[in-house]
C-alpha cells in the first residue's frame, strides 16, 4: 500500500470510531447500555477493533 491508501483506510476507520462513539453516547444517555447490554458490548467491540486497526495502519504508514 502507498501512503494515500493507508491514509484513506485511516480516515475510514476514523469515521467508524466517531460513529461508534456517538452511538455509545446515545445508548448511555438513554440508559440502553444497561437495558441492551449485549448490543452495547458489541458496539464497544466494534469501537475497540477500529481503534486498534487504525493504530496498526498508522504505524504501517509511518514505516514507509
Amino acid at each position: 500500500m502507498n501512503e494515500a491508501e493507508y491514509q484513506q483506510v485511516i480516515d475510514e476507520l476514523d469515521r467508524v470510531i466517531r460513529d461508534a462513539r456517538d452511538t455509545m453516547d446515545r445508548f448511555e444517555a438513554a440508559g440502553m447500555d444497561e437495558k441492551m447490554a449485549d448490543d452495547y458490548a458489541k458496539l464497544h467491540e466494534i469501537y475497540t477493533k477500529a481503534v486498534s486497526e487504525q493504530r496498526s495502519y498508522t504505524w504501517k504508514m509511518l514505516d514507509l
